[in-house]
């Protein structure tokens, strides 16, 4: 259960640091270039980070989630075709999905104290990035919850 309950830390830090950067980009007016939709562009998109997703159309969203649902799936399938499982002793945390993490193998170079260090890091963020996306969350459904806050 410990490499299962240490996959789940790390996936859901790894959506925790994505969220924290898309809320921030969002906050800051960062958007793409043309349309998100047909007649929605990304420059329309509010500034603020639920107001920005109550915005993108239905389908949109049901295309983000089966991504992220593709991406699991596609990585449970390939850590139990291409190496150990999490839950048979293999490395939690390991991205399986090719091209996903470090397509250009820059990491391949690097020692396993090093490669230890980093995965000790990307806990650490995001374990952080999970109270952030918390924290910026509650202080836009209840106002005034988190001191020092300013409106997100």
């Amino acid at each position: 259960t410990i490499g299962f309950l240490r996959q789940f830390e790390i996936k859901h830090g790894r959506v925790a640091m994505a969220a924290f950067v898309g809320w921030w980009a969002i906050g800051a007016g960062v958007h793409f270039p043309g349309d998100l939709a047909s007649g929605v562009e990304f420059g329309s998109l509010p500034t603020k980070g639920l107001e920005a997703w109550d915005a993108v159309p239905g389908w949109g969203k049901a295309q983000m989630l089966l991504f992220a649902g593709l991406i699991e799936f596609h990585d449970e399938l390939f850590h139990s075709r291409r190496g150990t499982h999490y839950l048979r002793g293999g490395v939690p945390g390991k991205n399986m999905v090719p091209g996903l993490y470090d397509p250009m193998g820059l990491s391949k170079s690097r020692s396993e104290e090093a490669l230890a260090k980093g995965r000790s890091r990307e806990i650490k963020n995001g374990r952080l990035a999970m109270i952030g996306v918390a924290g910026m969350y509650f202080a836009t459904t209840i106002p005034g919850s988190v001191p020092f806050q300013p409106a997100c």
